[in-house]
Order: C-alpha cells, then sequence, then structure tokens
C-alpha cells in the first residue's frame, strides 16, 4: 500500500467522496477543478493507499427495526496481547456489535450494540457476551437519542502543499 503525498485536489475530493460517496466521477472532477480522467486516476490512487477504506449506504436502523442502540463498556480478566485479540475475533462474529474499539483505562472495550428492543439485547448480553471467555464485567449504557451521527474526519481542504495543475 503505496501512500500519496496529499494535495489539495486529493484533499477535496476525500471530502466530497466522504460526503456523498454515489458521487459520479464527473461531478467529482467538476468539484475539484479537473477533468474526469485524472480525477479517476487520484480516486484509485487515494484507494490503493488506502486512504479511502470502502463505500457503504448509510442505513437507517430504526426502518429496518433496531429500536435499540446500546454502548457496552466490557471488562476483561486478562488483558494479555493473545486474550485481547481472541476477543477482537470473537466480536467480528456478533453482527449486532456494529463497533468495537479498545480503550485506555476502566473499560478495556467499548461495543457499539444495536437491537431490535430491550430484551433482545439482554438475550445478546447474556448467552453471548457475559458467556465469553475472560469476561470480567460489562456495563450497559442505553442510547436515547442520537443528535450526531457523521461518519469518517473534518477533512480540511486547504491545508498543505497547492495542488499542481493537472
Amino acid at each position: 500500500m503505496q501512500r500519496v503525498k496529499l494535495d489539495r485536489i486529493d484533499r477535496r475530493i476525500l471530502a466530497d467522496l466522504q460526503a456523498d460517496g454515489r458521487m459520479t466521477n464527473v461531478d467529482l472532477a467538476r468539484r475539484a477543478g479537473i477533468s474526469a480522467p485524472p480525477c479517476l486516476r487520484r480516486v484509485r490512487a487515494l484507494e490503493e493507499a488506502g486512504y479511502v477504506r470502502g463505500y457503504h449506504a448509510d442505513v437507517d436502523p430504526i426502518a429496518l427495526g433496531f429500536n435499540v442502540t446500546v454502548f457496552a463498556h466490557v471488562g476483561l480478566s486478562s488483558q494479555a496481547e493473545n486474550d485481547l485479540r481472541g476477543f477482537e475475533d470473537l466480536v467480528q462474529g456478533w453482527p449486532e456489535v456494529r463497533e468495537c474499539h479498545m480503550l485506555a483505562g476502566e473499560t478495556d472495550f467499548l461495543l457499539k450494540v444495536v437491537a431490535h428492543d430491550w430484551d433482545d439485547y439482554q438475550r445478546f448480553l447474556t448467552t453471548r457476551l457475559t458467556a465469553a471467555p475472560n469476561i470480567s464485567h460489562v456495563k450497559s449504557a442505553l442510547a436515547i437519542r442520537s443528535s450526531k451521527t457523521q461518519p469518517g474526519v473534518p477533512i480540511d481542504i486547504d491545508a498543505g502543499p497547492e495542488a499542481e495543475d493537472e
């Protein structure tokens, strides 16, 4: 995976793709101020360099019946690297876990879990999560509502070296 040095045009492309991954190459090129062929080359180079990890649709969980979001603070009995990786590998097989973050501090992992209802989450908690090996404790925090959900990172288009003309 070769890293490319990001110029203003690359940052503009990344910002636009992050905002709308379905944007056509022609629209993307127009917004970046370049023609379509070099824009496509840049997008492919950004993908190959690992700046763009993929594309997905933002699906409404409530529309699909996932009315409950819980943040589970998980503590492990052992923090040996093999045990940490073992837990991470186990979580990969749980589709209701949408995010898994290893933390520093009292909590070893923070999981974002979706469920149809509170009973559904309790079943997951008792049959999978607390039943898993090496689990010391779990504290569940029920999300009341989400006021901001924004994927990606803030991209400053004007930071860094200026773009050369294409």
